[in-house]
């Protein structure tokens, strides 16, 4: 490992950087070699960088590297465009602060009751990650005092403009202090970013990180389809071109649940996110797909956006999106990491202007047309070997993940290898055990007190 990619190299504070040792970081990532150190420094950035870059550690340091625990007043704010996003940045800020004592960090989305998050403001969060119009309606209600805050800290930046943030983004920004650190983080340099930073930074250093970046190894095919025969092509390529996991993006939420009905009809367990659903659904959903207990995610652009589950194996268009830019949004969901991954679009007659604009951002010859090919790959590529389960406890009854673990495992009702993922929220929790065993699963977390209390367990469908 080099020197210069070591985040010993940093001027951090010890219990960041022994605790990103104890979470595995070891090495930088281009992004966090090129911004960290001016973040450190309190300068403004401006940073280009893919979504899975590691930007959320760029600013996330950045900010914790600083923060005062014992003045209890929030001194970061970050917003982002989508509830799923705020939440995955939040989780992994936790985990970069989790070695320094009482530091709390809040997230401010819409879909969540207000007064619950009213309560928890009561006393005062150090960081705040959160959505644009749920910020500023704690704003107008008082129950948010931004007037401490050290580091603003704008993520995806492009997105929240396309989304039609920007009202609330201007609002927010005239109640911050002027003498404060700005960061601005976009996948994409559209003029809007430019204008944007000039009107909210000082002075930025600029990082472009995306030409240096890997490229990502991703076979690109369409397929040509009818609107009757959308759905059933789906399915075929699916089973052609499909992995242990898969997206599939629709431009409309009534497409969306249409394909998702479609696919589970026919066996596949296949979930959909989409606008319609409560906070509770999407989180649901999420964590079903990310502890693999389903295969595929039919997800609108919206919806999805921020979403960053690993080794997504192939992602689907079930219809090409009107801007071309999202098509490489879409598309670069798989392939992370140097791993490769597939794209597969399914394209109408009336979409051909469509697919010859997305062709014209790509290298000649990257997307090509593809037949699918007949059915010679095991016909079980698309099941499933986990289970979720959900028990109604979480972080608020003091739950940990080694409690439900230990629950699962004692007097080896439920072996350690069958138990996957466990994720915590504030009322609730999921564990994700191999199918085999989630009926025992149920039964021992059902029957047996955990920390003194029993709790309902039921396994999700």
């Amino acid at each position: 490992m080099s020197a210069v990619n070591s985040f010993d190299s940093l001027a951090l504070k010890p219990a960041l950087l022994s605790n990103l040792a104890e979470i595995g970081y070891t090495e930088m990532t281009l992004v966090q070699v090129r911004a960290l150190p001016p973040v450190l420094a309190g300068r403004d950035v401006l940073a280009r960088a893919k979504t899975g870059s590691g930007k959320t550690a760029a600013f996330g340091l950045g900010l914790l590297n600083q923060l005062d625990a014992a003045s209890f007043r929030v001194q970061a704010l970050v917003l982002c465009p989508t509830r799923e996003l705020a939440d995955q940045v939040a989780r992994e800020i936790r985990r970069l602060a989790q070695a320094v004592a009482n530091i709390k960090i809040m997230t401010l989305c819409g879909g969540m009751p207000i007064r619950a998050q009213n309560a928890s403001l009561q006393h005062s969060p150090h960081i705040i990650v959160g959505t644009p119009g749920r910020v500023l309606k704690h704003l107008g209600k008082g129950t948010v005092d931004l007037t401490g805050l050290r580091t603003l800290v704008l993520d995806e930046a492009d997105r929240m403009l396309d989304m039609g943030f920007m009202d609330e983004l201007d609002a927010i920004l005239a109640s911050v202090p002027e003498d404060r650190q700005t960061l601005l983080f976009s996948a994409t340099y559209p003029d809007a970013i430019a204008s944007m930073s000039g009107r909210v930074q000082h002075d930025p250093i600029s990082i472009d990180v995306t030409d240096d970046e890997q490229p990502a190894l991703i076979e690109q095919y369409w397929c040509p389809v009818t609107r009757e025969d959308r759905n059933d092509v789906l399915l075929r390529a699916l089973k052609a071109w499909g992995g242990g996991l898969n997206l599939v993006f629709c431009n409309t939420k009534i497409d969306c649940a249409e394909a998702a009905r479609y696919l589970q009809s026919k066996g596949i367990l296949a979930v959909a996110l989409h606008g319609d659903l409560d906070q509770p659904q999407r989180t649901q959903v999420l964590v079903r797909f990310a502890n693999r207990s389903a295969s595929v995610l039919v997800a609108t652009d919206v919806a999805a956006r921020g979403l960053d589950v690993d080794d997504v194996e192939a992602v689907f268009n079930y219809e090409l999106p009107a801007q071309p830019e999202v098509y490489v949004h879409r598309i670069g969901r798989t392939a992370r990491a140097g791993k490769e991954g597939v794209a597969v679009s399914l394209v109408e007659p009336r979409e051909m202007r469509r697919l010859m604009e997305i062709e014209a951002l790509l290298p000649d010859g990257a997307l090509r047309e593809q037949r699918i090919p007949g059915a010679n790959r095991k016909t079980d590529i698309l099941s499933v070997a986990m289970t979720t389960i959900q028990i109604s406890g979480g972080r608020k009854n003091k739950l940990r993940p080694g409690d439900l673990l230990g629950a699962l495992t004692a007097e080896g009702a439920v072996p350690g290898d069958a138990v996957g993922s466990i994720d915590l929220f504030d009322t609730v929790s999921y564990v994700a055990v191999r199918n085999a065993q989630a009926k025992r699963a149920v039964q021992q977390l059902s029957s047996r007190p955990i920390k003194g209390r029993r709790y309902r367990a039921r396994i999700l469908r």
